[in-house]
């Protein structure tokens, strides 16, 4: 017989459609209605859940996968039960969105509600990067979970002149504007990765997020991203 206390690890309960179990699992109610899932995340489910792939958006959307490289494919997941989610143990935040509009990097979306819109998108003055560099909007009013590596950190870009690294950014808000900066005087001094040369400069009104890892590479070739 086994004498052990499992009350710490105990599922958690609760009111809301998407649900943190603990900083790194994520539990979806899908009697709220069906939702979009990186696949692969799904870890466990209980009762009735399908999984079905969530192809590529019609020629449009499949087109503008190949040629951005965003290419790493969701799955819709439809029932009346509850369905685990992770994504290689990286800390996850909820949010919820009213008629409101977010950029992420496709590396860290994780799942979002059926009802929440997604597209991809070349951000501003990325263009004389080396293939571009392209966001997830997701937009709408619905539920959406991203992943981060490590605990983030949300910078009010209305406060001051804000910089970051892109391989650190993992979003921001409606109302963030975005331009790369070029400085190749700093380029082996500032960063750790692709990042040295360019940074992701803000303004506007709105929050920016950013994580503790340079470990991530923003959505540019065929690196990482969600094919919509």
């Amino acid at each position: 017989m086994i004498h052990a206390d499992f009350t710490e690890f105990k599922e958690t309960t609760g009111a809301d459609p998407f649900t943190l179990q603990n900083k790194k699992l994520l539990k979806v109610f899908l009697q709220y209605g069906p939702v979009k899932a990186r696949i692969g995340s799904m870890v466990a489910y209980q009762g009735d859940a399908h999984f079905e792939h969530g192809g590529s958006g019609g020629v449009s959307g499949f087109l503008k996968s190949k040629m951005t490289g965003e290419g790493v494919p969701i799955m819709d997941v439809t029932g009346s039960g509850e369905v685990f989610l992770a994504n290689a143990a990286a800390e996850i935040q909820v949010m919820y969105l009213d008629n409101d509009q977010i950029w992420v990097n496709g590396a860290n979306v994780l799942a979002y509600s059926a009802s929440i819109s997604s597209d991809i998108k070349m951000i501003g003055g990325a263009g004389a990067m080396a293939g571009g560099l392209y966001n997830v909007t997701l937009t709408g009013t619905g539920y959406v979970a991203i992943t981060t590596d490590g605990p983030p950190l949300v910078l009010d870009v209305a406060s001051a002149p804000t910089f970051a690294d892109p391989q650190a950014v993992v979003m921001w808000t409606a109302g963030v504007q975005m331009n790369m900066k070029s400085d190749v005087s700093v380029k082996t001094f500032i960063g750790k990765g692709s990042g040295e040369t360019f940074q992701m400069g803000f303004g506007g009104q709105g929050w920016v997020m950013i994580q503790p890892s340079e470990g991530v590479a923003q959505g540019s070739g065929a690196k990482s991203g969600l094919g919509f």
